[in-house]
C-alpha cells in the first residue's frame, strides 16, 4: 500500500448539507426550560427557588467536540439556567462561540480555565475548589468540559471534590472525540466484518500492553507530541507497520484536515505536514473505510474480508525505538 495525505474536507460532513440553525429547532417551549424542567423565562421567578437553599448546585456538562449543534439538549438548558460557566479550551470555547452565533445569548459569567498541552494555567486542583466555593456562595455552576467529562475529562475527580464539599452535582453526558471526530472523517470504529472492538487510550499510558490485531480498533486522544512512538510500539504487535492510521486534527474547527498512512509512515507524514493538537488518531483496518484514504486501502468486498489476507495483513518487524 503506498499512504498519502489528504487535506480536510468540509466540517459539516459528507452529505454537503447545512444543518438547521439551533435557534430554528428550538421550540418556544424549550427556550423556557432549565434541565430541571423549570420555567425559566425571567431570572427573578428562578432565583426565588434558589433562594431557599444556601448552598446551589454544580451541573458537569460535556460539550462534545466543539460543533454547537451536538450539544445535548439537557446541556443547552443547563448553560442558560447557569449563573457562572467554568469553561474548558476544547470543545467549549467551540460550542459557546457557536451558539453565539446563532443568536442564543448566555447571561452566566464565563470563567476560563482551559489547558494547553504541557500548560496547564489553572492547576485541576483549583478548577475543584473554585467550583466548590462557587456553589457554596449559591451558585448555580455549570462545567463546561470538551466532549464527555468521564471520558478522559478529569470529570470524577470534580464529583467527588463537589460531593466531599456537600455539594449536588449533576452529570450531563457529552460527545466524546474519540468517536464523533473519526466519525466526520468517515471511520466507523467498528464494521462488521472488519473490527469488533475499540480501545480509547491516550498516549501517555501504556500502549504496549494493548492488545488485539487490527480487527481491534485504537484510538488515540492526546498524543501527537509521542506519535512516533505508539506507532513503533503498537507496529510490534500483532497489527504490523502496514497497519492503517488516520490522524484528524482540529474535528469540526476551521483547521479540520486528515492525513491517512501507516504505522510505519504516520510519524514521517506527521512532521512533513506540521500536524499539531488537538487531533485524534485513529490505528486499525476501519481506515480503510475513510472517505480520505487511498485507493490502496479500500476494501474491495467487505463481505469476505480477511484482515490477515489484505496487503500488509502479516505482522512485520518494527522499527528499534
Amino acid at each position: 500500500m503506498t499512504p498519502r495525505d489528504v487535506s480536510s474536507r468540509s466540517a459539516r460532513g459528507a452529505t454537503g448539507e447545512s444543518p438547521r440553525s439551533l435557534s430554528e429547532e428550538r421550540s418556544d417551549e424549550t427556550k423556557r426550560r432549565t434541565p430541571s424542567g423549570r420555567d425559566v423565562s425571567s431570572r427573578s421567578a428562578r432565583s426565588t427557588t434558589e433562594a431557599a437553599t444556601a448552598t446551589g448546585k454544580v451541573w458537569l456538562v460535556g460539550a462534545g467536540p466543539g460543533d454547537a449543534g451536538l450539544i445535548t439538549l439537557k446541556g443547552l438548558r443547563a448553560l442558560e439556567a447557569a449563573d457562572v460557566i467554568v469553561a474548558d479550551r476544547l470543545g467549549a470555547r467551540g460550542v459557546l462561540d457557536g451558539l453565539a452565533a446563532e443568536g442564543i445569548h448566555l447571561t452566566a459569567d464565563i470563567v476560563d480555565v482551559g489547558k494547553l498541552p504541557g500548560h496547564h494555567a489553572v492547576p485541576q486542583d483549583a478548577i475543584n475548589a473554585l467550583l466548590v466555593q462557587l456553589a457554596q456562595d449559591g451558585k448555580t455552576v455549570v462545567r463546561l468540559k470538551g466532549g464527555d467529562p468521564y471520558v478522559f475529562g478529569r470529570g470524577g475527580e470534580e464529583l467527588h471534590a463537589c460531593q466531599a464539599a456537600g455539594i449536588a452535582v449533576e452529570v450531563v453526558p457529552g460527545i466524546t472525540s474519540a468517536i464523533s471526530v473519526p466519525a466526520i472523517a468517515g471511520i466507523p470504529l467498528t464494521h462488521r466484518g472488519v473490527a469488533t472492538a475499540f480501545t480509547i487510550a491516550t498516549a501517555h499510558d501504556q500502549i504496549a500492553a494493548l492488545g488485539g490485531a487490527r480487527d481491534h480498533t485504537v484510538v488515540l486522544l492526546m498524543g501527537i507530541g509521542t506519535l512516533a512512538h505508539s506507532a513503533i510500539t503498537l507496529a510490534r504487535g500483532a497489527r504490523g507497520e502496514d497497519c492503517p492510521v488516520a490522524v484528524i486534527e482540529d474535528g469540526y474547527g476551521p483547521r479540520q484536515r486528515v492525513t491517512v498512512g501507516t504505522l510505519a509512515t504516520i510519524a514521517h507524514q506527521a512532521a512533513e505536514r506540521g500536524i499539531r493538537s488537538p487531533a485524534v488518531v485513529v490505528i486499525g483496518d476501519v481506515v480503510r473505510l475513510s472517505p480520505y484514504a487511498p485507493a490502496s486501502f479500500a476494501i474491495l468486498d467487505l463481505e469476505n474480508f480477511d484482515p490477515l489476507a489484505a496487503p500488509g495483513g502479516t505482522t512485520r518487524k518494527a522499527p528499534a525505538l
